[in-house]
């Protein structure tokens, strides 16, 4: 299994003690595994039942399969203290994810942007955040930014990325 991304690791100390956290579009998981361990309640979703079908059974995660880009969205009314999101980008739910985090809550947030196609996939720019966009959307989304960073990593992989982290006050 891939290790948990540094930028979530760095962050997970501000999301609430005690509260849900959900990581979305979660895969196999390794992110849901990282606060489950560290106390939290984990809700992990996936559309790949595959994937999340090794974390049925894993003390403080609840698995659920949704598909989080069909018609209804599956987390309507839902309040967590984090919400972890990772190589994912859907912008028609980007708003619906921010409403997710209640009061104090913590939005971690880190994937591929504009200029990654030199490095791989993801290629297409549908899945590519464009410079500062994770920005203005925790901004529109009513959040208060606590870090930010952009550019190259090479780590798990060389890759141009995006990460955020912002809370709800």
């Amino acid at each position: 299994m891939i290790a948990p991304s540094p930028w979530v690791v760095c962050h997970l100390p501000l999301v609430p003690a005690g509260g849900r956290v959900l990581d979305l579009a979660c895969g196999h998981g390794r992110h849901a595994r990282l606060f489950a361990t560290a106390g939290y309640a984990v809700v992990a979703v996936d559309r790949d039942f595959a994937a999340i079908s090794g974390l049925r059974g894993v003390p403080g995660v609840t698995a659920m399969q949704f598909d989080l880009e069909g018609g209804d969205w599956p987390l309507a009314g839902e309040r967590f203290a984090g919400v972890v999101v990772t190589n994912y980008l859907w912008r028609p739910r980007l708003a619906d994810v921010c409403a997710l985090l209640e009061s104090g809550g913590i939005l971690i947030y880190e994937t591929f942007m504009v200029g990654n196609e030199a490095y791989g996939k993801p290629a297409n720019p549908q899945y590519l955040l464009r410079p500062g966009e994770l920005r203005a959307v925790a901004k529109a989304g009513g959040l208060r930014e606590i870090a930010f960073a952009e550019g190259y990593c090479n780590s798990p992989k060389p890759a141009l990325r995006q990460a955020i982290c912002a809370v709800r006050e």
